[in-house]
């Protein structure tokens, strides 16, 4: 078993250059980052490549996904789920989903802290303000954000905490953006305190049949809604659920399959909760999930011993490059899904990081 640690200061790219090289691979001549090519692409996990190609200063490349969303947004600030060869899937069953839309604001502020590029930014904002603009109009008034829009543009009145948490992020950073641009929207800001508020102490108000799944354990970990001793007495009380030794983390608390996205992510909830140690040796497993020329596979089903799904999506690279940044502290952005740093907005309009706590 190949096992990889990586100390601060120091990301090894030419151990991870294979990922980023299928990254580029795998994109478009339209900036589209698919799931493998031939593949569908969604919002959501075009965004975490495109963050995986900010890290590795392929800044052109990333820039092009940004613009890819930017040229294909709907003229209600939303994207489809699905798009297929350039083109997006609408059937009766096709929906708009808002941690889909909201996460374009996590990935612009990623490039921008990365690259400290304004003028990216300023390009971005009209899409960030109408995504989030979107989003928002999906709150309900006890503070939960609905999960989607059908064909139709009703919303379909669920919400899950695995997408919320994410949103809660998009929702910082979004508001972050607007402060670095002179634009504070202060009403996101109060929306993701209100957003946060429901995820904290109303469970009655979300989905609870997804709890099966590991990404409702530690995604509120992982995008800041729980932190300090709460998120370490979270990850506690259920980590001999989800974690196989050696091997990684669950996707599905049932299911003998760990996945390597959902491990990455987990090692960033771990470091966000101060655990290392943890976060470094669950990271250390994963290296054995890579094919022969480096790229890695969705996951690994232990008890038939067998890859699988026989895929190598572009959302695992991105996933991978994220957790060994978080874990290098190698870029201006590896800090920013391990602590909550809003951007303060006073009246001279220029941001100043503060850290949030919520012990």
């Amino acid at each position: 078993m190949t096992k990889l640690y990586l100390t601060r200061g120091a990301l090894p790219i030419d151990y991870f250059a294979p990922s980023v090289d299928y990254l580029l691979g795998v994109q478009q001549s339209d900036g589209s980052i698919p799931w493998f090519i031939g593949g569908h692409l969604d919002p959501w996990d075009h965004v975490e490549a495109a963050m995986g190609l900010s890290i590795a200063g392929r800044y052109a490349e990333a820039v092009a996904a940004y613009e890819w969303l930017a040229a294909n947004q709907l003229d209600d600030g939303s994207w489809w789920a699905r798009y297929e060869a350039g083109e997006a899937v609408i059937d009766a069953e096709s929906r708009k989903e808002s941690n889909f839309v909201a996460y374009i604001a996590t990935g612009v502020w990623h490039h921008y802290l990365i690259t400290g590029d304004l003028e990216f930014l300023q390009r971005m904002w009209p899409a960030v303000n109408s995504a989030i603009g979107h989003v928002l109009e999906l709150q309900a008034t006890t503070g939960e954000v609905y999960w989607a829009r059908n064909v139709e543009g009703q919303p379909l009145p669920r919400a899950l905490v695995t997408g919320c948490s994410s949103i809660y992020k998009s929702l910082e950073c979004g508001y972050n953006i607007s402060v670095a641009l002179s634009r504070p929207q202060t009403a996101w800001k109060q929306a993701r305190e209100r957003l946060g508020q429901a995820l904290r102490t109303r469970p009655d108000r979300f989905d609870q049949s997804k709890s099966r799944y590991s990404m409702d354990w530690f995604y509120p970990i992982l995008t800041g809604v729980v932190q300090g001793d709460g998120a370490r007495t979270r990850l506690r009380g259920r980590w001999q659920e989800f974690i196989e030794a050696d091997l990684g983390c669950r996707c599905v608390a049932d299911e003998p399959w760990v996945t390597v996205a959902e491990s990455c992510e987990l090692t960033m909830a771990l470091l966000a909760a101060g655990d290392r140690h943890r976060a470094s040796e669950l990271f250390s497993w994963l290296h054995e999930f890579r094919c022969d020329s480096g790229v890695y596979w969705t996951g690994y089903q232990f008890d038939l011993d067998l890859l699988w799904p026989e895929e190598q999506p572009t959302w695992t690279a991105g996933a991978v490059l994220l957790a060994a940044d978080a874990l290098a502290q190698a870029t201006p952005a590896s800090r920013l899904f391990t602590e909550v740093q809003l951007l303060d907005a006073p009246e001279d309009a220029q941001g100043v990081h503060h850290r949030e706590r919520l012990e």
